[in-house]
């Protein structure tokens, strides 16, 4: 449950003590700061101001000593600009146990269980976020620390204000600085905590006056006086003024502390000595005695003070945070039902999604159907088929020239019955070998007619992800991939089989069915009567073949087994083409679509180059934020 104690009752509990505040006060007190936290781990500050402490301050002006002396633990520290980046300090009181720490930034978090490491973290993470020079960057670096001597409380430090750049640093560090302070203070959610040294004049501090352009009247400003040590003898009356704000008013007023100062470090004094010796300071100083009894002086009447005008501060901010919450709730999911559904914003979900995406190509007008229509009576099959039943008739002449000329050539003392297989062989490769050219024709117009196919589909992807550039672009690339890698499959195999086709084989059965349709066997005039066939297996027996084998007969046995040739090439070349170039291409490009949902750019994917696509997706986040923080707070509540 919620803090319910009045605002008089945290006030009157913080002069009680350290131990008694926190005993009273730490079951209510951290949910409180903790939702805060949650809020803004969510990033919900980006829709609204959550409430919060800004520290800034000039340079050197005890910034970093008074977050040392809340954390207890020693931060960067040093000449020029040290705090480089935005550090949040979440500092949460233990009851009991050991002490913890943990440091996150831009996606990166370390857990450490020794207080000395500190400086080194906070240093590392300012370089990789701002660089290794001098430097600053707007990122955010957290820093947590779990102990029982802290107080509940989470402060944002921001680099101190400079004036005049020194080596190495931008001409205009100045205004960067500026700019990334007023990112902060200016915002009508946080409390201002200025820091001013004790030893310069209030009234000319850069710090101050910023806060004064963002709050003039002071409501959200509270500021730390430092270095009371160090203040000329004469000018104790001066600082007791401006506690008492008689030279510059504000509504939370003004504490002074004395921390450790670089001869403290020097001499290795502890953070806890110190605070001893604060305590001893005020008790025993002349003027600033009253103060400590007033409860504007040390630094444990700070740390008591911040947590109080922090939790206060939250509960103010609790019911128009919650409104603000519901309002934008209720906009966002208005201004989201002009837009499509589009990507999802979780990693996750994006895998399931593409395969949703894949699926609507079928449902859109059917895509692939135009990618890949399974078409086995295509022109530009008819153009194979016409071309090598051209070949067939041309061949029948061809080939009865080409026996007169031989056997004038070689006539001689050798039998007119005896044919020479290797004379018809020859015959069959030259033949066989110049179909291979209409065959590769064939094959680059198919190519040319499905990429022109392809329009329909490509036409299809950019319309449905016109917002997603990568996603338009990939099916495109896969298709032009897939088909050249199965064009030059479908290429190889024709090639592989024009070189089969010129061993000149087929079964015997086979020819002999073409034997016994044709009028070869009438040509060689056997007597029908006249059994020249083996029962058993019905193929020509040795006198059958005897009588076919006459030289005059060859053309027609040469015409006869191209009729074989032209068969099996007019079927074979258009199936690898229609295997390679069609359905097992569609397969891939499928396949390969399923595999988009594995791969690691998959985010790439699915992003959107479009102004209305960035606008959804930043509607979409904003909705999951939203309604996070509902939950947060309704469960706090």
């Amino acid at each position: 449950m919620l803090l319910n104690n009045t605002l008089s009752e945290m006030r009157r509990m913080t002069f009680l003590g350290s131990s008694t505040f926190h005993n009273h006060f730490i079951e209510s007190v951290q949910p409180l700061i903790e939702l805060i936290d949650s809020l803004r781990l969510i990033g919900i500050d980006k829709d609204m101001d959550l409430p919060s402490i800004a520290v800034v301050g000039d340079q050197s002006s005890g910034k970093s000593s008074v977050l040392e002396a809340l954390s207890g633990v020693a931060l960067p520290r040093g000449s020029g600009i040290v705090t480089r980046c935005p550090l949040e300090l979440k500092l949460r009181k233990l009851k009991k146990g050991p002490w913890s720490g943990a440091i996150s930034y831009s996606g990166h978090k370390e857990k450490f269980n020794d207080p000395l490491k500190v400086d080194n973290l906070v240093r590392e993470a300012q370089n990789k976020l701002a660089g290794n020079a001098v430097g600053i960057s707007d990122e955010l670096i957290s820093l947590e620390i779990l102990s029982p001597d802290v107080c509940d409380l989470t402060l944002i430090d921001l680099p101190g204000i400079t004036r005049v750049p020194v080596h190495g640093q931008p001409d205009d560090i100045a205004d960067q600085i500026k700019n990334l302070i007023l990112k902060y203070v200016a915002k009508s959610e946080t409390i201002i905590l200025v820091v001013v040294p004790c030893n310069v004049d209030i009234a000319t501090t850069e710090a101050l006056r910023m806060a004064q352009d963002v709050d003039p009247e002071g409501y959200r400003t509270l500021a730390i006086l430092t270095k009371p040590d160090l203040i000329d003898r004469g000018a104790e009356i001066d600082v007791l003024n401006i506690v008492q704000g008689k030279v510059i008013p504000l509504s939370k007023g003004y504490i002074i502390v004395r921390c450790r100062g670089q001869s403290d470090i020097n001499n290795k004094i502890p953070l806890s000595k110190a605070m001893e010796m604060e305590m001893k300071f005020f008790r025993n100083h002349r003027y600033f005695n009253s103060l400590l009894n007033d409860g504007k002086a040390s630094t444990q009447f700070l740390a008591n003070n911040l947590t109080k005008e922090l939790v206060d501060h939250i509960k103010k901010s609790l019911p128009y945070l919650t409104e603000q919450i519901q309002t934008g709730l209720v906009n966002v999911q208005r201004e989201l039902k002009n837009y499509d559904q589009g990507p999802p914003l979780e990693v996750e979900k994006m895998g399931p999604f593409l395969s949703e995406v894949r699926a609507l190509r079928i449902k859109h007008n059917k895509a692939f159907i135009h990618i890949y229509p399974i078409d086995y009576h295509n022109y530009y099959y008819y153009y194979y088929y016409y071309y090598y039943y051209l070949f067939f008739f041309l061949f029948t002449t061809k080939v009865t020239e080409m026996v007169d000329k031989y056997n004038e050539m070689h006539r001689g003392r050798e039998l007119l019955t005896f044919s020479d297989f290797c004379e018809f062989e020859s015959v069959i490769k030259d033949h066989v070998a110049a179909l291979q050219e209409p065959a590769m024709a064939t094959l680059k117009h198919v190519r040319v007619y499905y990429f022109h196919k392809n329009y329909y589909f490509k036409n299809y992807v950019r319309v449905y992800f016109f917002t997603r550039y990568a996603l338009c672009c990939t099916p495109q690339k896969m298709i032009n991939d897939i088909q050249s890698k199965q064009e030059a499959k479908v290429e190889k195999r024709i090639k592989e089989f024009i070189d089969m086709e010129q061993l000149v084989f087929t079964q015997d059965k086979v020819l002999q069915r073409k034997l016994d349709n044709s009028d070869i066997p009438q040509k060689a005039m056997m007597d029908p009567d006249t059994n020249v066939y083996d029962d058993e297996n019905k193929i020509f027996n040795s006198k059958g073949c005897a009588l076919l084998d006459t030289r005059n007969l060859v053309p027609d046995k040469l015409v006869l087994y191209y009729e074989v040739v032209y068969q099996r090439l007019t079927d074979y070349v258009p199936m690898l083409i229609i295997l390679f170039m069609l359905k097992d291409a569609a397969k891939i490009l499928r396949h390969q679509m399923l595999e988009l949902r594995n791969e690691a750019d998959v985010v790439k994917l699915l992003s959107e180059d479009s102004d209305r696509g960035r606008r959804r997706a930043d509607l979409k986040q904003r909705l999951e934020r939203l309604t996070q923080a509902q939950e947060l707070i309704s469960n706090r509540l």
